[in-house]
């Protein structure tokens, strides 16, 4: 994932959340994935040659990407570091913590500062978004090695006279106010002539200067990748390798060579400019190349004409902070701070569940949210995993008990021997519909005020449902609002004055479920009987199931099903909503601590992503 490469470099990520490995994106697919490095293409032959072979082809698609290019700028090659490639974040991170850790033990104050000097060469979106980064990340690499801020200095220099000069001025100006925010020396204006083993050398106007500099970081500029330039030396094309294109994404010269991303040089009618090289772009031509290829094979359907909408363009500095223009392609608007970032990850998330489905989201989610450390994340450190596991024990424990006493009871109570639900719940609709009526000074009917007095229903307490008997009346009403697709209801079984936690009750009165209720679950002796053997039944399932913490994400999910159910049908009592939230607590990973999770857990994990279908559609997690 190319666009997060600078979270690497920086450490607000680990490696492997920017990776997706090839194998699991077209797992299940006839798709035959060869790792080779492609050295010549022989367009009049159909042929390509790589470093471990040849291969033959009907149709071509070049999708290489990008590489940096140096402008003919004096050791930039030589001496910069870059941020192009997987390997080029991993070797910047190192090159950082180096730099940091020998400035630490440096008794030289000159050779100090110089070790802990970074240039970024470019203030597009890759240079403000890898400076960004940097400056978020330096107060957290002070405090670790011990070392001054005020030692520590940031630079971002460009030719442009604006930082990210595609967004619109006023946006760019708040980029460029951030940073400098950030303690990070923004330089406009400013030609970088020179790199050397320690220095960068710098023109404005006529005047040359050299400065020290213990990392320059390249981000100045693109080029079409090396098999592609030499492509371009045989077809039509545009500078910096771009190979010209119709308006299928065809090679002007060969119609079964297809262009996309970068590699293409297209000029939409009606534009001035050719198509930026953005992912959005990349997304847009390799959907309108795969038609095309399927209609030419096939021929069925028709060649689609390549007419992208572009939605916007977005720029993070740092985890937290970020800005955007974005909408429809006729219609933007302006997005700062929380929005954008936002918006940045929502964008992500709908990329990769195109690619990888499920389980790149969960990765995703994981290091970007709930495992990020320092609070570097637009929510801050507020989702981020800090309570140690162990510590949710005594919680899984005690609800699984509690379950366990609601089936026993229940049990007791006779459930497994006569039909029950129809007192169950006619009784506690009634005990909420009497003390609504008395609060309106509405006499209750009698059937309900015989249900109120606890005649038919006296419904599990806590955990199951509300105890329907009080005297008809008898309570206080202090919420019924209806909205429509439901009502809530919260009551007190008593006066105010004299009530407890135990005697309020809270219900959401849903026509749906009340409809389901009666024409379903209450329909015959049967149907009853078989609900209630099934609710006891999973009572018990659930507290043992979080006793032993075994399958503890399913348990606590039917907690809260359960607790749905009877919240919407009998209500529940304030004094047991805990174990809703109690359930909530124990979805994710309660049980791998002192339970059977820990052991069923991977062995399970590993034989589910095993099976062909699950790894078609992407439907685990590693």
């Amino acid at each position: 994932m190319l666009t997060e490469l600078h979270e690497v470099a920086a450490c607000r990520v680990g490696e492997e959340s920017v990776k997706m490995n090839l194998d699991q994106i077209f797992a299940g697919r006839r798709v035959n994935v060869v790792l080779d490095t492609i050295t010549k293409i022989h367009f009049e032959e159909n042929r390509i040659t790589g470093e471990n072979g040849e291969y033959t082809y009907d149709y071509l698609v070049l999708a290489a990407g990008s590489r940096p290019t140096y402008f003919g700028v004096e050791g930039a090659e030589e001496y910069s570091y870059t941020l192009w490639s997987y390997d080029d974040a991993v070797r910047l991170r190192d090159r950082i913590h180096d730099c940091f850790r020998l400035a630490a033990d440096e008794p030289d104050v000159e050779k100090r500062r110089r070790l802990l000097t970074f240039y970024v060469v470019g203030a597009g979106f890759t240079g403000v978004e890898m400076i960004g980064e940097l400056a978020e990340y330096v107060p957290i690499l002070c405090k670790r090695f011990h070392i001054r801020r005020e030692d520590v200095k940031l630079v971002d220099v460009d030719g442009l006279p604006r930082p990210v000069p595609v967004l619109p001025e006023k946006l760019s100006g708040r980029v460029e106010r951030r940073l400098t925010k950030m303690g990070v020396e923004v330089v406009m204006n400013a030609s970088v002539v020179g790199v050397g083993e320690d220095f960068i050398r710098l023109k404005q106007k006529d005047t040359v200067s050299e400065h020290a500099a213990g990392t320059v970081i390249w981000t100045a500029g693109i080029e079409s990748a090396e098999i592609t330039a030499d492509a371009a030396k045989e077809v039509r094309s545009a500078g910096r390798g771009r190979i010209e294109v119709d308006s299928y994404l065809r090679s002007v010269d060969h119609e079964n060579v297809f262009v996309i991303g970068d590699n293409m040089f297209y000029t939409v009618p009606g534009e001035e400019r050719p198509v930026p090289q953005m992912v959005e772009n990349a997304e847009h031509s390799a959907g309108t190349a795969a038609n095309n290829i399927a209609v030419s094979v096939t021929k069925k359907g028709s060649m689609q004409e390549y007419s992208p909408k572009f939605h916007g363009i977005m720029v993070c500095v740092g985890g937290r902070w970020g800005t955007a223009r974005g909408g429809m392609a006729e219609h933007q608007m302006n997005l700062a701070s929380f929005f954008a970032m936002f918006a940045k990850h929502f964008i992500n998330i709908i990329y990769f569940i195109q690619v990888m489905g499920w389980t790149k989201v969960f990765s995703y989610l994981k290091h970007e949210i709930f495992t990020i450390r320092n609070g570097r994340s637009f929510v801050g450190g507020h989702f981020s995993n800090r309570t140690p596991s162990f510590l949710l024990v005594p919680l899984r424990v005690w609800l699984g008990a509690v379950w366990i006493f609601e089936a026993v009871m229940k049990i007791v109570e006779g459930w497994f021997e006569k039909p029950m639900l129809q007192g169950f719940f006619g009784g506690a609709n009634a005990w909420y519909n009497s003390i609504i009526a008395g609060y309106f000074g509405i006499t209750p009917s009698v059937d309900a005020a015989a249900g109120a007095t606890g005649a038919a229903a006296d419904a599990a307490a806590g955990a199951t449902g509300v105890v329907a008997d009080a005297a008809a009346g008898a309570g206080t009403l202090l919420l019924d609002w209806d909205f429509g697709l439901f009502e809530t209801i919260f009551v007190s079984g008593k006066e105010l004055a004299g009530s407890t936690l135990a005697d309020y009750a809270f219900k959401l009165n849903i026509p749906f479920v009340n409809w389901s209720v009666d024409t379903m679950v209450l329909s015959s002796d049967g149907m009853q009987m078989f609900m209630q053997i099934a609710i006891v039944l999973l009572e018990l399932a659930i507290g043992l199931g979080l006793l032993g913490g075994l399958f503890t994400f399913p348990c606590a999910a039917v907690s809260i099903i359960l607790q749905f159910m009877f919240l919407s049908t009998t209500g529940l009592y304030l004094n047991g909503m805990w174990m809703i939230f109690a359930s909530v607590a124990l979805l994710i990973g309660a049980g791998y601590t002192i339970g059977l999770d820990y052991y069923a857990g991977p062995f399970l994990k590993k034989r589910w992503k095993n099976i062909k279908w699950i790894k078609r559609w992407y439907l685990y997690n590693d």
